[in-house]
């Protein structure tokens, strides 16, 4: 355990931090599958916005590495290409 009141607090602060990416990283995943099960190409396209942008922000937060959200964002760009 912690002897000191600043290592208390980090572990709290850890702690809080850790839910809230936990959190994020998780509403991403159902973006993404929103945009996977997407049946009408204008509706999918929508979705292939909001969903980059809620990517790259957790890739700039180091929450998914930078290359997961590539590889990520080229298989959803590809699968809304093939919509009809």
């Amino acid at each position: 355990m912690a002897n000191h009141k600043s290592a208390l607090k980090r572990i709290r602060s850890n702690e809080a931090k850790r839910e809230l990416n936990k959190y994020q990283h998780k509403t991403t995943r159902t973006w993404i599958k929103r945009v996977r099960e997407a049946e009408n190409k204008t509706e999918a396209e929508k979705l292939l916005q909001e969903t980059f942008s809620k990517m790259d922000k957790l890739a700039k937060k180091n929450i998914i590495h930078k290359n997961k959200v590539a590889n990520l964002k080229r298989k959803l760009q590809l699968k809304v290409n093939a919509l009809g």
